[in-house]
């Protein structure tokens, strides 16, 4: 099992935690992982640290598909692969959701499934460089020539010779897009991965593959999972730490017809407290919906408590599935167990 570090996004106040970063490197942490929703950005710190690291990939978890065009994406992940040296960058890519994309972006929320197969086959154009690019997509085509063109479009080749072969990465969680991602990306960051999800999505997976029709399988192909992790005495008060987050994800984070996030906590059985939480945080009864996240929920979805019992529970995660894990925390002895926990030194 590989192990990335996973640092979100920012709140307030950026705050990139190099020591920490270059302390995982240090162990055998194999890559490092940065998120954007509607404050920092997830590439720009990515590139700050490729100045002050040497080996550790740099992932973004994920850029959003609203957020730049698939040629800026390109342009930025070939630019800080370059900076980096070559062959560090992984690009996550994701879809966000209709709130942020419609609300934040001003852009149509459109149909995601062929925006993403679009998006990612003009990437690959991009960092190959064997033409010109064009695409004639459903959702995206270049040169564009909707509503406005002037109709003088040209295709155009990266003046930058990027790394013709950056991995791309797709986080997506509902059968029509896994399948789509193990068809056309090099890598899955699964949304609410767990020990036990495998049963459900390696048949999505297998048809995917089957899809792409070119000997590809769970063998050639990465998936990269994330855990929270919390070093502490107490269970019950660590599990508490993390419910914050679970409540504005499965509560807020989306529309109440259509939010991701409640979407799995029910398909896992936990139908009665997503709505419970979605419908407290939705009033603004914030600190109501918390109290009703259940401890068994963050449990299956997080390594929580002294270190014995995160080394127990850990093993059940290396057995997933998946290939590599992100660690979700800042706590520098969460990151020297989990370490430990995967053997890397």
């Amino acid at each position: 099992m590989k192990l990335g570090l996973s640092l979100g996004y920012s709140r307030a106040h950026l705050d990139i935690p190099v020591a920490l970063v270059q302390r995982a490197e240090a162990l055998g942490y194999d890559s490092v992982w940065t998120a954007e929703a509607y404050g920092s950005d997830a590439v720009t710190p990515l590139a700050f640290l490729a100045a002050h690291t040497s080996r550790i990939k740099l992932g973004t978890g994920i850029m959003q598909l609203a957020a730049r065009t698939p040629a800026n994406a390109a342009m930025c992940a070939g630019t800080v692969d370059a900076l980096a040296g070559g062959g560090r960058f992984i690009a996550g890519l994701g879809v966000s959701g209709p709130q942020i994309v419609e609300g934040w972006y001003g852009e149509p929320w459109g149909k995601p499934y062929y925006r993403m197969r679009d998006y990612v086959a003009i990437m690959r154009k991009i960092f190959r460089r064997e033409e010109p690019v064009s695409h004639d997509g459903r959702e995206i085509s270049l040169p564009y020539t909707g509503e406005g063109a002037m109709g003088i479009g040209k295709p155009l080749k990266s003046i930058l010779h990027m790394n013709p072969d950056i991995p791309i990465y797709l986080a997506t969680s509902n059968e029509a897009t896994v399948k789509l991602t193990a068809e056309i990306a090099d890598g899955w960051l699964p949304l609410g991965f767990m020990p036990g999800s495998m049963a459900e999505y390696q048949p999505w997976l297998e048809e995917g593959f089957k899809r792409a029709g070119n000997g590809k399988s769970l063998q050639n192909f990465a998936i990269h999972a994330s855990v929270h992790v919390e070093v502490c005495d107490d269970v019950a008060a660590g599990l508490a730490k993390l419910k914050p987050e679970v409540a504005l994800y499965v509560g807020g984070m989306g529309h109440r017809k259509k939010n991701f996030h409640n979407d799995l906590m029910v398909r896992h059985g936990f139908g009665d407290a997503a709505a419970r939480i979605q419908e407290l945080y939705l009033a603004g009864r914030k600190d109501e919906a918390i109290a009703a996240v259940p401890d068994e929920w963050v449990d299956m979805k997080s390594l929580v408590g002294p270190a014995a019992r995160i080394l127990q529970r850990y093993r059940p995660w290396e057995d997933s599935g998946a290939d590599s894990l992100s660690v979700r925390s800042r706590q520098p002895e969460a990151i020297e167990l989990m370490a430990k926990a995967a053997r890397l030194n």
